[in-house]
């Protein structure tokens, strides 16, 4: 078994005290079922690592725990309760909300059978609603070329996180500074999060 003491120290320090049995029991089905998967954090949360790709998660919360497969949907019927709560199998209080061990592990099988057959997990695609841009904004990348210019080069998403940084201001005068701000970094033709893109 590849156990990774973060996750001890997870568990031990960190779970709530229901969760303890819960994440002790996942765990080692998931070990029972794959000898060869690795520990680790990924997200602050203990992963099981397989052939280099995650297999599965589980977390402990004030209320609930969580247990998943990364492949998800292609592993177990979401239906029903899992969409309440992050993993397959929904909040998860005490033992008696997980499958039985022999489900549990034939489970854990067809995830591990997913990767060695290089199938990629299905991602469910959030579409945000369509945005408008405010006129104060728009008046203003109208009024400088440079900003414009920079505007017009971006693909919606880009455009969207400066609508959503202008409007969601409280104050008229942080409003007015957020603006001025858009401006000054469209002339420099600057996305909102240029500060994080080469990290």
């Amino acid at each position: 078994m590849k156990t990774d003491p973060r996750i001890d120290a997870y568990i031990d320090d960190k779970a709530a005290d229901f969760a303890k049995p819960i994440l002790r029991h996942v765990r080692s089905v998931i070990h029972e079922a794959c000898p060869d998967c690795e520990e680790t954090l990924k997200w602050s949360m203990p992963s099981f690592m397989y052939k280099g790709k995650i297999l599965a998660g589980i977390a402990s919360f004030k209320a609930h725990a969580s247990f998943g497969f990364w492949s998800g949907s292609q592993v177990v019927d979401t239906s029903g309760k899992s969409a309440t709560a992050m993993g397959q199998f929904g909040r998860l209080t005490s033992l008696d909300d997980l499958p039985d061990r022999k489900t549990l592990i034939d489970l854990t099988r067809k995830a591990m059978k997913l990767i060695d057959d290089g199938v990629k997990p299905v991602r469910n695609k959030h579409e945000k609603p369509p945005f408008t841009v405010p006129q104060d904004l728009q008046a203003a990348i109208d009024a400088s070329p440079a900003a414009k210019a920079t505007w017009e080069a971006f693909p919606p998403s880009c455009k969207r996180e400066y609508v959503e940084w202008v409007t969601e201001a409280k104050r008229d005068e942080t409003r007015t500074k957020r603006l001025n701000q858009t401006i000054e970094l469209l002339n420099e033709g600057k996305r909102r999060h240029w500060k994080y893109e080469n990290c």
